[in-house]
């Protein structure tokens, strides 16, 4: 995971190295796991990205839910958020264009028996058209109108959604006592 240093007003990713302190417990049983999701936001139209989840899903089967995945080791959230989007939904964005919308931490989830943490990110300017990319995880992606999103939509994001779309809260808890 790159190690990002302050130099002269600016972020540079450094690499680790053998001479770096080693993670400390309990830093190492912490597994945490780190998500992106997109709002793709057409402003002009009134309209959002979104896509069905298949019946093959892992979970949330059939429901609706944001352009979202996993991080990769090492990779910084932007470019999960970017390289999630294409994968799924075939419209590629600029890392630097991306503004942060909303911050979901859950305290469980299927692939995160210990928590995780979604950055939902707003993009305002993409290219190409959406096209369901992975058939066999979704069922359909396409544009969808604000005012008809669909009420069978996967808890967290849903509310991160109309979070952004209202100007709420920034950030949300799920699952937390």
């Amino acid at each position: 995971m790159p190690n990002n240093r302050p130099t002269k007003g600016r972020t540079v990713a450094q690499p680790i190295t053998d001479n770096q302190p080693k993670g400390l417990k309990p830093a190492l049983e912490s597994m945490t796991l780190l998500v992106a999701a997109v709002i793709v936001h057409d402003k002009v139209e009134g309209r959002v990205v979104l896509l069905q989840r298949s019946q093959n899903a892992k979970f949330a089967q059939g429901m609706w839910d944001l352009p979202v995945g996993k991080s990769e080791p090492g990779e910084p959230i932007t470019e999960t958020a970017v390289r999630e989007l294409f994968e799924e939904t075939g419209l590629t964005v600029k890392p630097e264009s991306l503004k942060v919308a909303h911050i979901i931490h859950g305290a469980w989830g299927v692939e995160a028996p210990n928590g995780f943490l979604t950055v939902v990110f707003a993009a305002h300017e993409w290219t190409g058209a959406p096209e369901n990319r992975e058939p066999r995880k979704h069922a359909q992606v396409r544009w969808i109108d604000i005012g008809s999103i669909p009420e069978e939509f996967v808890d967290t994001t849903a509310s991160a959604l109309h979070r952004y779309l209202d100007g709420g809260a920034e950030v949300s808890l799920n699952g937390w006592q």
